[in-house]
């Protein structure tokens, strides 16, 4: 899933359902091709045809590793499935909002404005809101597990399956630029920034980061915290870049809620902190 139909912590697997389901661009359908040496090398991916089977796929997969993972968690502690399922319905509540924010309503009087608004998603809505659904939902269960490492695992792998359904449809595009090595041409043919390439790289990079993290048990309990401020921070910059609206000078509703979301990284890190100074927090879930 992208954010917006221009082209989906600490929670990953509602990530794997969120993302691979969100079908974004309703404009730009059919072949891809990809721009290397002033030449175009057509994909074998056509919208209409593979795309709802790709992203039905990843969907039911993404349910059913939460639904396993989850409930080998909650052998340990019967709370941490409910923790599932909240963080299910807050990333769809705020992958939903934080779209309509930015752009759903742009939207209004479009046509398809109905079919736009009931897919349209954000990533960056989905964190926000799945990690307040948890740590609400935590805190309501007297829950205090430390679960955030797993999720910083679990997330960045869950977006990349994401960008792969973002791949195969031809949404969450960059920004139209002059042709070279690294551009990637449309349904149109238009040479755009690889957006979708560079974010499945990012995330790539930060599940090798937190694997090796966890490996080297180097600031244990802190990982989704990290991860969300490397993410805001990474989807501020690269929104520039991006072909999404700007609704307050250059900047797009998205850059507003990456701000957000390093926020909350930062403030969960130093709460996080302040707590396991003094021993409040359970860290079975870490092992």
């Amino acid at each position: 899933m992208g954010d917006g139909n221009n082209g989906r912590q600490g929670h990953p697997i509602f990530l794997f359902f969120v993302d691979a389901m969100d079908p974004d661009s309703f404009r730009l359908r059919g072949i891809h091709s990809v721009h290397f040496n002033e030449r175009s090398t057509p994909l074998l991916f056509a919208f209409k045809s593979t795309a709802p089977t790709a992203y039905g796929w990843l969907m039911l997969a993404g349910i059913f590793a939460g639904i396993v993972f989850w409930s080998r968690m909650a052998r340990r502690d019967e709370r941490l499935f409910m923790v599932y399922i909240s963080a299910l319905v807050g990333a769809f509540l705020g992958a939903k909002l934080v779209y309509l924010g930015a752009e759903g309503w742009l939207y209004w009087r479009d046509p398809n404005r109905w079919l736009v608004l009931a897919t349209g998603k954000s990533i960056t809505g989905a964190l926000i809101g799945g990690y307040g659904a948890v740590e609400i939902t935590k805190r309501l269960l007297k829950c205090d597990a430390i679960t955030g490492d797993w999720f910083a695992v679990l997330v960045p792998f869950g977006i990349m399956l994401g960008r792969v359904g973002c791949f195969l449809t031809g949404c969450c595009l960059g920004r139209v630029c002059e042709p070279s090595w690294y551009t990637l041409n449309d349904a149109n043919g238009v040479p755009r920034w690889p957006a979708v390439p560079l974010e499945f790289l990012f995330n790539a990079m930060m599940l090798f980061v937190a694997l090796l993290m966890r490996w080297g048990k180097v600031a244990p309990g802190q990982l989704f915290h990290i991860y969300l401020v490397a993410y805001g921070l990474f989807r501020f910059f690269h929104e520039f870049l991006r072909d999404t609206p700007r609704i307050f000078g250059p900047f797009s509703g998205y850059q507003f809620a990456s701000v957000g979301l390093v926020g909350l990284g930062m403030l969960g890190y130093i709460r996080r902190q302040k707590n396991m100074q003094r021993g409040k927090l359970s860290h079975h879930t870490n092992s």
